[in-house]
């Protein structure tokens, strides 16, 4: 085992498998919701509106997360208030924000013809080149990424489930939108600097698919994606040790590969399982009742399930809306 302990004696590569683990644990929190609520695209958008902000802030000198920070919030609040007086759809609303800002960093990056380099790093990422302080700003980013996924646990669900039902129980579902939307640009501008902007949206959404294919429980797939994306990790970076590759592309195909593996290894798990499960089902197939016995009518008229829905009818005249589902329920 080796092989695998050796590599990380190294300073450098120590700070990157510290600093990708915290990425990962905040990209498996985050990541959970941005699968269950279809936000694939706003994370995508936020990590390419990005551009502008980093490569104008790396011209003038000035901290790059200062800049993917403003860079985010201006994404953020272009969706909301264009999604919210326009008459453009919420996708449509992030489709021409992203492609704008997108194309806003492209026009400042090619004004100065020494920015390829930089360009690079900011596109790819350099998680080699993580700083001890740039670890403390994962570790803040941790806590307050995990802080408000519980603090906000039940309007996400609700939001997740229905948000007439949101509103209904009182649980403001725009705050709760507004809140998520920011944990993804939390999520974003915290990993662009180990992961780059256009491949943490692997780590978003690859891990947390790998998880759901195991776990319903919330809580649960959140704990799994976050070991997922370790794990993705850890491989990347000993295949950039040892091949010679991009840390930052190498972590992300692992976390593809990953979701993949998972995806394949669930769907084998099924199938091997459905003739357990019909022999469990019916395991002495010649000794069950003879046919004529369950066919035979039903004597008592209170026991029919027409005369049952009949009476659980509402008299009102109007039919009963769908009660909501329970959010204390397991899958939860």
């Amino acid at each position: 085992m080796t092989w695998i302990t050796e590599p990380f004696t190294a300073a450098f590569l120590l700070r990157a498998l510290i600093g990708g683990l915290l990425v990962a644990a905040v990209c498996g929190v985050v990541g959970t919701w941005v699968v269950l609520r279809g936000l694939a695209f706003l994370g995508e958008a936020m990590a390419h509106g990005m551009l502008p902000g980093v490569a104008t802030a790396a011209l003038l000198g000035l901290p790059p997360v200062a800049g993917a920070a403003v860079s985010a919030v201006v994404m953020t609040a272009g969706v909301s208030l264009v999604s919210r007086r326009g008459r453009l759809s919420h996708d449509t609303s992030i489709g021409l924000l992203f492609v704008g800002m997108l194309a806003l960093g492209v026009i400042i990056v090619s004004s100065s013809r020494s920015f390829a380099t930089d360009l690079t790093a900011i596109l790819f990422g350099d998680i080699l080149a993580i700083r001890p302080a740039d670890l403390v700003g994962l570790a803040i980013a941790l806590l307050v990424t995990v802080g408000v996924a519980v603090a906000f646990h039940r309007p996400f669900v609700a939001l997740a489930f229905d948000r007439r039902v949101a509103q209904t129980m009182g649980l403001r579902p725009r705050l709760a939108h507004a809140m998520l939307v920011g944990l993804v640009t939390l999520a974003v501008v915290a990993s662009y600097s180990a992961v780059g902007t256009l491949l943490v949206v692997a780590l978003l959404l690859g891990p947390a698919v790998a998880a759901a294919h195991w776990a319903r429980r919330i809580p649960l797939i959140m704990l799994l994606a976050a070991g997922f994306g370790g794990l993705a990790v850890l491989l990347g970076l000993l295949l950039s040790w040892y091949g010679d590759t991009a840390a930052g592309a190498s972590i992300a195909a692992c976390s593809i590969l990953l979701a993949t593996v998972s995806w394949g290894a669930r769907a084998l798990v099924g199938r091997l399982r459905r003739p357990i499960d019909r022999h469990l089902d019916h395991p002495d197939d010649h000794l069950t009742e003879p046919t004529h016995l369950e066919s035979a009518p039903c004597t008592d008229s209170s026991d029919r399930p027409s005369d049952q829905a009949a009476s659980a009818r509402p008299t009102t005249g109007s039919p009963a809306p769908h009660a909501p589902r329970s959010l204390s329920a397991p899958s939860h």
